[in-house]
């Protein structure tokens, strides 16, 4: 384990240094997806998936990023967490009970526990042509909204469930852009010999936890995630320079809610640890290929993804484009 309860705690506010990296690279991109659009009037979306360890101000970033592209550049934006997608609490409990032996799979996170096709098929309605095009077009007929799925961690004593749909907000017209964030956005699984290998490695340090073939259920889990994936125009990922400072920057965020807040539903450093120990391998097994870059081997996405390593403090210390 990364962390102890007696850890120390340094800044637990995080400062927004990482939205003027973003602008300029995500700026250059849009314009790029422009020219080379064929006809103007049925452009759909710009998509962008954002990955950032849990602690590192992934939630503040995308909030500055949302702010300033509409308000300062005029684009429409619109933000979505893949964790609104998990399974419902009944498909969870259900999955779980399938594999009762396989604690990655117990309690929703990792891939396998989100609920696909939904994600898919809203994906596909906000990027169809004829949404796009009903809205750009004064003669045609308005869109109809499309639902946003939301998610309650807090249902069922922290299990969590679906929202009931009636409790949706709807997006009447496309946006300009589409953000899908998420602590897994632009995971992609590994081939069976490389996976065995990371598992063998004395370097692993959860992964030997779990058996062989637990980790082998997550990774084909994931490639049916690949398609959402391909649908991206641009990848924005902030990275650490050592993973293992998610478990510090996770028992700082709980301090802080009770200390600030009183909040007596915020875990104990023990708990942060075990909570981060059920999405830990998915760190080690993923994160060496998002760095590498999620649009490897597609030459039409060469420097589409912007890859900024932040310190200990969260703060960027180096940036580079892929």
């Amino acid at each position: 384990m990364a962390a102890t309860p007696d850890i120390p705690v340094l800044q637990t506010r995080i400062i927004d240094d990482k939205s003027p990296i973003c602008i300029p690279f995500i700026l250059s991109q849009v314009q790029a997806h422009k020219s080379r659009l064929q006809s103007p009037g049925h452009a759909r979306p710009f998509v962008i998936g954002l990955n950032g360890v849990q602690g590192v101000g992934k939630t503040t970033l995308v909030r500055a990023l949302a702010n300033t592209l509409e308000q300062r550049e005029g684009l429409s934006t619109l933000v979505v967490s893949i964790d609104d997608f998990y399974l419902t609490h009944a498909d969870q409990l259900a999955l779980a009970a399938a594999h009762p032996d396989n604690a990655l799979i117990q309690y929703r996170g990792e891939p396998g526990t989100h609920d696909i096709p939904l994600l898919t098929t809203f994906l596909t309605s906000i990027l169809s042509p004829s949404y796009s095009s009903s809205s750009s077009s004064s003669s045609s007929p308005s869109p109809t909204p499309i639902p946003i799925p939301s998610y309650n961690k807090s249902a069922y004593s922290g299990l969590g469930d679906r929202s009931p749909p009636s409790t949706w907000t709807s997006v009447a017209s496309p946006p300009q852009i589409l953000i899908l964030e998420g602590w897994l956005v632009g995971f992609r699984p590994l081939p069976s010999q490389t996976l065995e290998s990371k598992f063998l490695s004395p370097d692993a340090k959860t992964l030997h936890n779990h058996t062989l073939a637990h980790l082998e259920f997550v990774n084909s889990a994931l490639s049916l995630y690949e398609p959402v994936w391909n649908t991206f125009d641009a990848f924005v990922h902030i990275d650490a320079q050592n993973l293992e400072w998610v478990y510090d920057w996770r028992i700082e965020q709980e301090r802080q809610l009770r200390r600030e807040r009183g909040d007596i539903n915020a875990m104990t450093d023990e708990q942060v640890v075990k909570f981060v120990d059920g999405y830990y391998p998915a760190y080690e097994l993923y994160e060496e290929g998002v760095r590498e870059g999620v649009f490897k081997g597609d030459p039409n996405k060469k420097g589409c993804q912007l890859r900024m390593v932040v310190g200990r403090d969260r703060k960027v210390v180096e940036s580079v484009v892929i």
